[in-house]
């Protein structure tokens, strides 16, 4: 692994913190100005030996979302590690279109595992890239936002802004 670059912009939903590595690939991302809880997102050995500040690719498309242009983010080059059940779960996760949510359930099928609906939490639970991988348009089973490592208001803020009716959830 190279270095990395981070960069923190001032969002709506508050600071937002992008780890990309010398590729292009955003690496990690939350909302936080804390890098280090961003790089700790990532699992240990696949961190960057070092981490630089400066100006990301992705920096862009944060801003083209919070200007009303969600399908950005889905364009933005990420690189995770894990199993292939995890590598396929982000992968289908940039499937799911802005506007619209999945059950755990719903999504555990959508990985082709329809049995594996923890392993469908875990993968959403695992994902280090947010926003530039989509877990918040999964919800629990009940239709109630579940967890997410920024906050459920970030989370409501952002299915709020993708014009998915959140009144409806519970």
């Amino acid at each position: 692994m190279t270095d990395a670059v981070c960069t923190t912009l001032t969002t709506p939903d508050g600071p937002f913190t992008m780890l990309e590595d010398d590729r292009g690939r955003v690496l990690a991302s939350g909302w936080t100005a804390d890098v280090e809880r961003v790089l700790a997102r990532i699992a240990e050995r696949h961190r960057p030996p070092r981490v630089l500040e400066g100006r990301v690719a992705a920096a862009d498309a944060v801003d083209a979302y919070y200007a009303g242009e969600t399908d950005h983010a889905m364009q933005v080059p990420v690189h995770q590690v894990g199993t292939d059940l995890f590598t396929e779960g982000w992968r289908r996760l940039r499937d799911i279109p802005a506007g619209s949510t999945l059950t755990y359930t719903a999504f555990a099928s959508a990985m082709g595992r329809p049995d594996a609906v923890r392993a469908a939490a875990s993968v959403c639970a695992r994902n280090a890239p947010a926003l530039f991988v989509p877990c918040h348009r999964v919800l629990r089973s009940d239709g109630s936002l579940g967890g997410f490592a920024w906050g459920l208001d970030v989370k409501r803020a952002l299915l709020e802004r993708e014009s998915v009716g959140v009144d409806a959830l519970v």
